[in-house]
């Protein structure tokens, strides 16, 4: 009954800081937030480790597990009436396998399947008219309904499913349809966002992925070191010191970029001088 209790006592402080976090936006309360959520991005990047080749890091998972938290935080509507715990697992696992297909690091096997699917998908859709259902589509690839789920859960491909397709999570206590963990790409301008982008490759390139989280942590989350720490599981010293270390590294890059250019000479420089 006290561990019950306190659970409880917990579930309603957490609930307290998300209207809170609502109502002023609090970067503090926000990060209270990603602590009390990070054993979800470890359970998941886990899930996910376990079915890929030996050479892929775990740490690297966790690392775009955690990107995706904040995204999932920042993004989640409480009148919804959807579990956050829910929701921010799909964002969680859609970040994580963002990274995996931008190193190409997604088994044959599942690509395979993903394939697969696609070839059912359009079959069917050309053939009736419109997007086909669950059963059709096992019927097709010739599966019972647990090996097609079995399929789709492997290969999160949600590029025919319906956003009003309810998800029946057992964990919620009202329907989770697929709009509930869509992300939303809108931007304000989207000029200003391209640019933001290429900025920030330009300053990732080069650090790993650790090092490239911290610099996205502290100056684009505004996230302190001792936070930034617990995120990593790393001391508040460690974190300073890596952050010290990669500040040097890439005002000697930027150095050296400068040096680079002021040594170039312009096209028809030559004939100027001359002149």
């Amino acid at each position: 009954m006290k561990q019950t209790a306190t659970v409880a006592e917990k579930d309603a402080n957490i609930d307290q800081v998300w209207r809170e976090y609502r109502a002023t936006g609090s970067v503090d309360l926000r990060n209270r937030l990603i602590e009390n959520y990070l054993p979800l991005v470890k359970y998941n990047a886990e899930r996910v480790w376990a079915k890929l080749p030996n050479e892929v890091d775990l740490d690297d998972l966790i690392s775009s597990g955690i990107l995706g938290l904040i995204d999932a935080i920042e993004a989640f509507d409480l009148d919804r009436g959807v579990k956050f715990s829910t929701y921010c697992s799909q964002r969680i696992c859609g970040a994580i396998l963002d990274e995996l297909r931008e190193r190409d690091w997604v088994p044959r096997i599942v690509r395979n399947r993903m394939r697969r699917v696609d070839h059912a998908v359009k079959a069917l859709q050309a053939e009736l008219g419109r997007l086909p259902t669950d059963q059709e589509l096992c019927a097709r690839m010739n599966l019972s309904r647990e090996e097609f789920d079995r399929v789709i859960n492997d290969t999160t491909s949600t590029t025919f499913i319906s956003l009003s397709r309810p998800r029946n999570e057992a964990d919620s206590h009202k329907d989770l349809r697929e709009i509930d963990v869509l992300e939303d790409r809108r931007s304000d301008d989207p000029v200003v966002e391209m640019q933001k982008k290429d900025v920030k490759e330009l300053i990732m390139r080069g650090l790993s992925r650790t090092e490239r989280l911290i610099i996205l942590l502290y100056y684009y989350e505004e996230m302190t070191m001792k936070e930034i720490g617990k995120t990593l599981d790393l001391s508040e010293s460690r974190v300073s010191q890596m952050h010290s270390a990669i500040v040097k590294r890439l005002k000697q890059h930027l150095l050296d970029r400068r040096r680079e250019f002021e040594t170039e000479i312009p096209a028809g420089g030559e004939e100027l001088d001359e002149e």
